[in-house]
């Protein structure tokens, strides 16, 4: 919080943060009127709402899939392996999709060519970065984000699915008539949570996978704000900057809060 003030400051390092002249909302005045900000912005939105979309259910489709495996030792196994990217930094992640991934030596690319298809660009193609940043950020978060969801699976009331099986229903059906609408609550208020980082992009991710050819489709809010803050030295934009960030995430998570609250009984508060 101390360093929000150096937003509404010319900070200048031999004055610090104290000594640096009040300049009021000029650094939020000239990132409006920056021509790359709306572009970084609308990058953000895009790329943000595409992960919500399939990065969100993926973990519960995961978990309700786990919930169906009775091979107990086959379960625990899926379930390590699908944790492991989780644990694996996004620097090392990017080396492996560079290799998998490139265009002349690249597995994927020779199953491609093997199959009559032209090689793909995926990481130096406009058309394609998008879709792969969000399939390797399914890939990667899937099975960590399953855990909470098989957490409240486990918690359901066994006798109701024997009394479901009783009366006829098969798994499909239990799935949907009582471990779907067991887990609502949490699914709610990781939902909430979600939009509050629709427009946190993931600065690691996006910053080790993009290169100058797709800075059109790429370039986002959190690299804007480093190339701003650290490579421009412009600390007092890129605080700017940061601080609109997280105050559009908060809204978010209270309008969505509103919203869920309103229209159901669940929510944060």
């Amino acid at each position: 919080m101390y360093g929000i003030v150096i937003a509404f400051k010319n900070y200048k390092f031999r004055l610090g943060v104290f000594g640096s002249p009040w300049i009021g909302f000029e650094n939020f005045r000239t990132m409006f009127r920056g021509v790359d900000f709306f572009n970084v912005f609308r990058n953000t939105l895009i790329i943000s709402f595409y992960k919500l979309i399939f990065t969100f259910p993926a973990p519960i489709i995961l978990a309700l899939l786990l919930n169906e495996v009775r091979n107990r030792a086959y379960k625990k196994t899926i379930q390590t392996i699908s944790y492991l990217p989780h644990f694996l930094s996004w620097v090392i992640l990017a080396g492996v999709f560079m290799q998998l991934l490139s265009p002349s030596q690249g597995p994927i690319n020779y199953i491609i060519k093997s199959l009559g298809g032209k090689a793909i660009y995926f990481l130096g193609d406009p058309k394609w970065f998008r879709t792969t940043l969000v399939a390797t950020s399914v890939w990667k978060g899937i099975g960590w984000g399953s855990i909470i969801y098989i957490a409240s699976i486990s918690s359901i009331n066994p006798e109701l699915y024997e009394a479901a099986y009783i009366d006829g229903a098969n798994r499909f059906v239990q799935t949907i008539k009582i471990t779907l609408p067991s887990i609502v609550p949490v699914i709610t208020i990781m939902f909430i949570l979600s939009t509050g980082s629709l427009i946190n992009d993931d600065f690691d991710q996006i910053f080790n996978l993009y290169n100058p050819a797709v800075y059109d489709v790429a370039d986002v809010i959190s690299t804007y704000t480093y190339r701003m803050g650290l490579v421009q030295m412009q600390y007092s934009f890129s605080t700017a900057v940061g601080l609109f960030k997280n105050i559009i995430s908060f809204l978010l998570i209270m309008i969505t809060n509103y919203i869920t609250s309103r229209f159901s009984e669940y929510g944060i508060w």
